[in-house]
């Protein structure tokens, strides 16, 4: 070997032991209004990925693609303010749901080159860290695309699994509700209530919004919220015999107006208030009517996906068989590059946001 091919080989070598790594840390909490880079900044940081620097169990990773959820705001707060949400902490690397590749392993489970997914994975370029963290591993010639993994497979997928199976676990011909209708979670949903054969019904930020829950997700219709000034009345007019499930992902108005038009025995499964995350808890709308609940014996119950964890494998098995069988059409918008993390995640609280938003972390 000549001098300068072992120095392109020793080059190469160095580079693949240690790699630059951008990194979401968060510099102070955002208690109100949308997060900005004086909370979360980016930084670059240098990490050995040297076969003799992975202790035992642990795998390096090279990121490919973040699941950007709303939960992520509620973990921003620097206080629980009413939510349920583990906070992040001060000058540390934020974490996410996401898909990796394996680079090297120090756990004979994994080998380099495996497509790996995990809820805690950090919000970085690559990262070394335990492989019990791994949630599962994907086969990338199943079929199923990796984005559907973070969507109908991912966080998205088993809340609306969650909320339409086994909470409210509607009937046939059942009339069912379903806010924030495009978004991750609602468009799964409203899908989940048309494979059991209900009326579903989706409201939505914009007419565009409308046309295409009815036209690519299956919904027997929708209204824009933005343009109804009475919601009641509007409620009123699509729900004349009242509703028999709300799947709620915003709560605020929506859900007390909702609440005057329950049928007895509803089922309320609460999956999130989005309308609610960037607002102090002083400072949201407050429920007048719960009384309704009481009349017309509503069962209205919040979730937590760990607290079902023991079903996901039932759930994964089931949501496979839909894609496949083309009764689940997903829509993702991709933003490509790390650096578009903050922006990613800013959409979901806008009326921009379309289906489910995913981050692919590299640009090549």
């Amino acid at each position: 070997m000549g001098d300068h091919e072992e120095v392109r080989s020793l080059v190469v070598e160095e580079e693949m032991r240690v790699v630059e790594s951008k990194e979401w840390y968060l510099v102070s909490y955002a208690p109100h209004g949308v997060p900005t880079t004086d909370h979360l900044k980016l930084r670059k940081v240098r990490l050995s990925i040297a076969p003799e620097s992975i202790p035992d169990g642990h795998v390096a990773i090279e990121m490919l693609l973040f699941s950007i959820d709303p939960y992520l705001r509620g973990r921003l707060n620097g206080t629980l303010d009413g939510l349920y949400f583990p906070q992040f902490e001060l000058n540390q690397v934020i974490t996410i749901y996401g898909i990796g590749r394996v680079k090297r392993s120090n756990d004979s489970e994994y080998k380099e080159g495996d497509i790996v997914l995990s809820a805690n994975f950090p919000a970085a370029e690559y990262c070394v860290m335990p492989s019990c963290e791994i949630v599962r591993k994907i086969d990338a010639a199943c079929g199923i695309s990796l984005p559907d993994y973070l969507s109908t497979l991912g966080v998205p997928g088993f809340a609306a699994w969650l909320g339409i199976e086994v909470l409210a676990d509607p009937k046939p011909g059942s009339n069912v509700f379903i806010s924030a209708a495009s978004g991750g979670v609602g468009m799964i949903a409203g899908q989940l209530a048309k494979i059991r054969d209900c009326r579903v019904i989706g409201s939505t930020g914009s007419d565009e919004k409308v046309r295409l829950i009815k036209e690519e997700f299956g919904y027997d219709d929708g209204f824009n919220y933005k343009n109804e000034e009475d919601l009641d009345a509007v409620l009123s007019k699509f729900f004349p015999n009242g509703i028999d499930v709300y799947f709620d992902n915003v709560g605020g108005k929506m859900l007390e107006s909702v609440l005057n038009h329950v049928n007895r025995y509803a089922r309320i499964p609460l999956c999130g208030m989005i309308s609610q995350y960037n607002q102090a808890w002083t400072e949201r709308e407050g429920v007048r009517n719960l009384l309704n609940m009481v009349g017309k014996e509503v069962r209205m119950e919040g979730f937590l996906l760990n607290t079902h964890f023991d079903r996901f494998g039932e759930f994964a098995k089931e949501m496979e068989g839909h894609i496949k069988e083309g009764r689940l059409k997903p829509k993702t918008k991709i933003n490509i590059g790390i650096e578009s993390f903050l922006d990613s995640l800013n959409s979901l609280f806008s009326s921009t946001n379309i289906g489910k938003v995913v981050v692919q972390v590299n640009k090549d």
